[in-house]
């Protein structure tokens, strides 16, 4: 099987421009190719997953990886797929950010001499003559085209800025830049990109004369029809300060059973022979193939050994068995207990399992906070330094939540 007919078989490719001259490309490992990440926080989440597991795929295959940091396009923000505006950023948060990814990117990427590349369009883009841009880029847009695009006619009932409206002319700029430069001769990124995609390639063949690809890939949805990653709480994030290796794991454990085998074909690099045996699966097997899940790819965002802690901590919860020692911890120090004996709704508040005391009250009043197995009713419940015992206390909220708590 070939590398373009394996990306198929996995449920990855949704769009492409030229498919014989893609197939040649990345098949026999001549494509250099990018993908672009907006740095609007200082860590990449699971909504970027998908698109650094096809970059990791590609260059196993001998592919060239650019990771194209929009150091000058979050400065803007991109409307494909919001309703709203995006908050301004400053450069210095924004370099910040950029520092952060590549830390988390070389997980998946090999950065070594010649393998990849990590660029930002600040490089290019913020030195730019607006004259310069008119005369040259401009003709080779329509706006009458380019306000059929998806990105913007979701945006035009709630008012789409003349600043987010530059935002497919400065994404077709940077392939441009990219092929001149470093040979990039084809864009990927997810199926809401489309349109950009295609206006870079487009301004390529025009102005240069030479051929461009794009690819989109499929998005990641979940069984209610919305992207990946998104929790109650907020997005899951790829940095472990953020989002424990356990609650990084617990997200896969819990996808629903209809996703877990396309999650499973899109982000793991299991064998596909091997995961169709799993389509017959049901019942508790079902469940294996989650842990599966969640096993493979924790492994490959914090290492086997966080992986292995997480499903140890996993089957201590939920089986009955396995070790304690390894789910996420919060220790109390004596200044908690400085004005008394804290209470569930502070407990609650200091394992991070509530946002605040009135959300922490919701939660007892709802009957969904249990403390070592004892449902918890009473929100003026209290705990002395002598209830935590040598193990400390286990925190539940819901079916899905857990923190252990000790004393420093």
């Amino acid at each position: 099987m070939t590398l373009y007919d394996e990306l198929v078989a996995r449920g990855l490719i949704a769009q492409v421009t030229d498919e014989e001259e893609i197939k040649d490309l990345i098949n026999n490992g001549k494509a250099t190719f990018y993908i672009g990440f907006d740095p609007t926080a200082d860590s990449l989440h699971v909504g970027h997953f998908m698109a650094l597991c096809l970059m990791k795929r590609l260059q196993m295959a001998g592919n060239k990886p650019i990771a194209l940091i929009g150091g000058a396009t979050a400065l803007i923000g991109d409307p494909s797929g919001r309703t709203d505006m995006r908050q301004m950023m400053t450069a210095e948060t924004i370099a910040y950010n950029c520092d952060c990814f590549k830390k988390q990117m070389s997980r998946f990427i090999d950065f070594g001499e010649g393998k990849a590349l990590m660029v930002n369009n600040a490089d290019w883009l913020t030195d730019l003559n607006y004259i310069d841009v008119l005369r040259e880029i401009g003709p080779h847009f329509s706006v009458n085209r380019m306000l059929t695009a998806e990105c913007y006619k979701q945006r035009m009932e709630k008012g789409l800025s003349f600043l987010e409206f530059n935002y497919m002319i400065m994404q077709s700029y940077d392939f441009y830049i990219l092929y001149q430069k470093y040979g990039c001769n084809m864009e990927f990124g997810g199926d809401d990109q489309w349109s950009n995609m295609l206006g870079g390639t487009e301004l390529i063949r025009r102005k240069l004369g030479k051929d461009a690809y794009a690819m989109t890939i499929n998005l990641l949805l979940n069984s209610e029809g919305k992207k990946m990653g998104k929790t109650q709480s907020g997005a899951v994030w790829l940095d472990a300060e953020k989002t424990s290796p356990f609650d990084f794991f617990q997200y896969w454990r819990n996808v629903a059973d209809s996703d877990v085998l396309t999650c499973i074909r899109m982000l793991t690099f299991l064998p596909l022979d091997e995961i169709a045996a799993m389509e017959s699966w049901e019942g508790s097997q079902l469940n294996q193939a989650k842990e599966i899940l969640a096993y493979e790819l924790t492994a490959l965002v914090h290492g086997k050994e966080e992986a292995e802690k997480a499903k140890e901590a996993s089957h201590a919860l939920f089986s009955g068995g396995g070790n304690l020692t390894n789910m996420p911890t919060v220790q109390l120090s004596s200044t908690d207990f400085a004005e008394g004996n804290p209470d569930i709704l502070a407990l609650l508040v200091k394992a991070g399992l509530a946002t605040s005391r009135s959300d922490a009250r919701r939660a007892v009043e709802q009957g969904g906070v249990s403390v070592s197995d004892e449902k918890i009713s009473d929100v003026k419940t209290s705990y002395g330094m002598d209830s935590f015992g040598a193990d400390g206390l286990i925190l539940k909220r819901g079916k899905k939540k857990f923190v252990k708590i000790t004393l420093a």
